[in-house]
């Protein structure tokens, strides 16, 4: 779920450059300045903020797999719909909503993962779903890299196509009645799709596992009596959200979590830019963003 979130909030950075030299690329497409470009990556960041906290509530009303579930569907949904854009306020609007149901996903994975394992378990757990953000950022360049061949194909930008794939007849019927839209996203489908998945077959709590005998979930229900959360305990309270708000462990968090945030959000939407400005064709650059490998001699 979280490379699938960094895969379709990253791709904009891809997708500014590509195919730039025949002027198909997301900038030329949209007449929009690098001003307005910097405007449409803050607002996915201001609504990120406003909504993360807010999510993990609906969490816990709704249970994970059906929260989860709907976030996954719902930004892959507005992933697929950038590449039906072609103006700044269309990319503007788009980004914000994504930020809207992309909030959720981290601190509901930590909030998640406390249901499951202790207080001394849970970094290492954290520490794993939160490195796929890097492989987002590394591997959507080669991925970026295929589409870019796919430029006018079907008289679609490559950078459309980033967004898009066509399908038969629902495509078909689609473009009839837009010209030159086609229907599913290549970065924004999977996450749809494993929405699906996730509804289905993500355990929510302990106490409800169906995958547990009654002694193994009696066993994790025990373990986490003192030192976890629980999905059969009571709502927040305001006293309790107090207690929260007043620990100055939460803001020393903050200080490092922006500190962190800041140089690599922008590592993965500004690199695939400042590679090309070091003088690499739009190709090469979403390349140069790729782990490199090791090649045999000629």
């Amino acid at each position: 779920m979280y490379l699938l979130a960094y895969l379709d909030r990253s791709n904009i950075g891809n997708a500014k450059v590509m195919n730039s030299e025949t002027n198909h690329d997301l900038m030329s497409e949209t007449n929009m300045t690098n001003m307005q470009y910097s405007i449409a990556l803050m607002v996915f960041l201001i609504a990120y903020t406003i909504f993360e906290v807010p999510s993990n509530t609906f969490l816990k009303r709704m249970g994970p797999s059906k929260w989860f579930a709907l976030l996954l569907c719902c930004w892959g949904t507005i992933s697929m719909c950038l590449g039906a854009v072609h103006n700044f306020a269309g990319i503007t609007a788009a980004r914000f909503m994504l930020g809207v149901f992309e909030a959720g996903l981290a601190p509901g994975l930590a909030y998640y993962v406390s249901f499951w394992y202790r207080a001394n378990e849970r970094s290492i757990r954290l520490a794993f779903i939160y490195a796929t953000a890097t492989l987002a950022g590394a591997f959507g360049g080669l991925v970026a890299y295929g589409i870019s061949h796919l430029n006018q194909k079907a008289g679609l930008a490559g950078w459309r196509w980033r967004e898009f794939t066509t399908s038969t007849l629902i495509g078909e019927i689609f473009q009839r009645s837009t010209n030159h839209f086609v229907v599913f996203i290549i970065e924004g489908a999977p996450s749809v799709l494993f929405g699906v998945f996730i509804f289905i077959y993500l355990p929510d709590f302990p106490e409800t596992a169906s995958f547990l005998t009654t002694e193994e979930r009696e066993l994790a229900v025990l373990r986490m009596e003192h030192n976890g959360s629980k999905g059969g305990a009571a709502h927040m309270t305001w006293e309790d959200a107090k207690e929260v708000l007043t620990d100055w462990r939460l803001y020393l968090h903050y200080v490092v979590y922006f500190s962190k945030s800041c140089p690599f959000s922008s590592l993965s939407l500004f690199t695939p830019s400042i590679t090309k400005g070091l003088g690499y064709d739009s190709l090469n650059a979403q390349l140069m963003s790729v782990p490199p490998c090791k090649s045999q001699p000629p």
